[in-house]
């Protein structure tokens, strides 16, 4: 934090980047604190004509525009980003390798570890950057990490072996968490199911739900034919139709994916009907702004634990505020 004239600004750390253009592989590595600085550095690398401004930037895996400044410091280093002018739309390229993040094999090319002991490291590069990720990670992440050997996770964040263990038994606290509330949520539906079967209305709701399934049924037929690709990845889908409470079991990335699909698309791609589908969507989303709150609330406890660590004590501050006010 830099003090001057007596205003205070706070000093955001950089976040490396990898920046290209929209039809081409040439990749680009720069730092950026903001992302108003990342577009202003797209335009001077990439030579971007400043009256095609404005630069608009999207992930490269999916095209997901990035306009929130909150949203780009909770990426991880080494994202990629495509920048476009305002007169380009964003178009899939399969040099990316079918992800936004940086690719495993561009980690330790020499290496000799199997695609788990890769997994492992990449993830453990990313929480390296930012603990409070460990919020974003997805249940397949967070259990590569509890099941990486200790000795050598400790080695790849360069912590002791007592400290990482300690990380770990967090990560199965957080594996834990999830799963109660996947149990919680499947209790209570259970519950709810059982009340409308003792209900007395039950008939009326039946009749009144003839009705609507015959109209969502025309809506999804009509959905079908405008809405022919999906692009959420096979993964994704598997998630969604087999575990409970799946936005639990998503990586926030994916949730995001999965909140922004068409309903209509994604209803057909599912065989699901359209009240189900709004169902889950919604609760994706509800859950990528809570984990987004979470790790914003990290962050600003530990500026604010980092800002009174480096100021001096009360009783040497009121002296000098003392000298500056006759002035």
């Amino acid at each position: 934090m830099e003090v001057a004239g007596g205003a205070e600004t706070e000093i955001r750390p950089l976040k490396p980047c990898l920046l290209r253009r929209n039809h081409s592989r040439e990749q680009h590595g720069v730092a950026a604190s903001c992302l108003e600085e990342l577009r202003n550095k797209a335009c001077d690398i990439l030579a971007i004509d400043k009256s095609l401004a404005p630069i608009t930037l999207v992930l490269a895996e999916d095209g997901t525009i990035v306009d929130d400044d909150d949203y780009f410091l909770c990426l991880p280093s080494n994202t990629k980003f495509v920048a476009l002018a305002s007169n380009e739309k964003w178009t899939y390229n399969n040099s990316d390798g079918g992800t936004a993040w940086i690719s495993q094999e561009s980690f330790d090319v020499d290496e000799t570890d199997t695609g788990a002991g890769l997994r492992w490291r990449n993830v453990a590069r990313q929480l390296k950057e930012d603990v409070s990720s460990i919020i974003l990670l997805s249940e397949a992440d967070l259990q590569v990490l509890i099941d990486a050997p200790c000795s050598d996770l400790a080695q790849e964040l360069r912590q002791s072996c007592v400290t990482v263990q300690g990380l770990q038994n967090t990560l199965q606290q957080v594996l834990d968490q999830r799963e109660e509330a996947r149990q919680s949520k499947q209790l209570l539906e259970l519950y709810l199911q059982a009340l409308e079967k003792e209900g007395s209305i039950l008939s009326k709701q039946q009749e009144s739900q003839t009705v609507g399934d015959q109209t969502d049924a025309v809506d999804m037929g009509g959905n079908r034919e405008s809405s022919s690709t999906i692009a959420l990845t096979s993964q994704i889908l598997t998630v969604l139709k087999e575990k409970p409470a799946p936005e639990l079991s998503l990586s926030s990335q994916d949730l995001e994916l999965v909140a922004k699909e068409d309903p209509g698309a994604l209803a057909a791609a599912l065989s699901w009907d359209a009240e189900k589908t709004v169902t889950v969507q919604q609760a994706c989303n509800q859950e990528l702004s809570l984990r987004l709150q979470q790790v914003q609330s990290l962050r600003s406890l530990r500026n604010l634990s980092a800002r009174k660590s480096s100021l001096p004590g009360e009783l040497r501050q009121e002296p000098k505020r003392a000298r500056q006010d006759p002035t």
